[in-house]
């Protein structure tokens, strides 16, 4: 049995290994003129190439955006002076690390993106067996707010399992007085969000990124292909871009008219505050945790 567990975290640090190296080089090119394509493009494709698959498709959100973001098929979008989030997801046999980083090509937000960090930080200090989720949200409240910011309450870190990459537990960026107790051997992203807006962010705009989440039925052909396409991702988020062409739109909307995909709508801040994000994916210890993704 723990010769089982051994391998099964050996693949989560593989993913986590892999997700590093990606998300470093994916830092260099977020720069100003830079195309948020090829960013995504130079994530997922290096991420395949180093024998990894994506968990989610590359979210680049941009200063309102906190997550869901991610270029559309051919997108032309290329980055101002914004603050700018990198969110990578990456499996290795459906075991997944998770890791978030925010670059201010303005300079001028230091302060928010040091907030995020600060509070990943702290929370990673304290996470062992046995830990309530309870104080890791009250060390990342603490944390942002002492930088006067605020965390967002409505986003949260949360546990990662086999070709699930948002399971519980739900790892809170704020104190709630319920909790639950983490456990040896347990695999958690924590995954502070920081704003100088309202605390919260809300749906906005088209989604681009969608799962699968129960295969129905359905009479046209385009359809019935691209639900084939899609069993290969086991459940996992993948991008409209990712797809077969043909008759694409069509295809999507039947699939989500039988109750078949779920939406990622893009989600921004309340009051269009500027968000920062950082996030880590850990291995909870006896005495500590073990960073995947660091």
């Amino acid at each position: 049995m723990e010769e089982e567990m051994e391998l099964v975290l050996d693949k989560y640090r593989s993913a986590g290994r892999i997700l590093s190296e990606i998300r470093e080089g994916a830092m260099e090119l977020v720069k100003e003129g830079g195309s948020l394509l090829a960013v995504a493009e130079f994530v997922e494709n290096g991420i395949r190439e180093k024998g990894g698959e994506p968990a989610f498709p590359c979210n680049i959100a941009r200063n309102e955006e906190a997550a869901h973001a991610t270029p559309s098929i051919d997108d032309k979008a290329v980055f101002g002076t914004d603050l700018v989030k990198i969110d990578i997801g990456v499996h290795i046999d459906g075991y997944i690390g998770d890791s978030a980083v925010t670059v201010d090509l303005s300079g001028s937000n230091e302060g928010l993106v040091r907030a995020s960090e600060a509070a990943l930080n702290e929370a990673i200090k304290i996470i062992r067996d046995g830990i309530s989720t309870v104080e890791i949200g009250e060390v990342i409240e603490n944390v942002i707010r002492e930088q006067g910011y605020k965390p967002v309450v409505n986003l949260s870190g949360h546990g990662l399992v086999r070709y699930n990459s948002h399971a519980p537990p739900t790892i809170p960026n704020v104190k709630y007085e319920h909790g639950v107790i983490l456990k040896e051997n347990e695999v958690v992203a924590i995954e502070p969000f920081a704003t100088d807006g309202a605390g919260k962010v809300v749906e906005s705009g088209n989604a681009e990124i969608y799962s699968l989440i129960k295969a129905k039925p359905v009479r046209l052909i385009e359809a019935k292909k691209l639900l084939e396409e899609l069993k290969k991702y086991q459940g996992l988020p993948f991008a409209r871009r990712w797809l077969p062409r043909e008759r694409l739109d069509l295809a999507l909307r039947t699939l989500k008219n039988t109750g078949a995909l779920r939406e990622y709508p893009v989600l921004r801040e309340e009051e269009k505050g500027l968000v920062s994000q950082a996030e880590h994916t850990v291995i909870v210890k006896k005495d500590g945790c073990e960073v995947t993704t660091g």
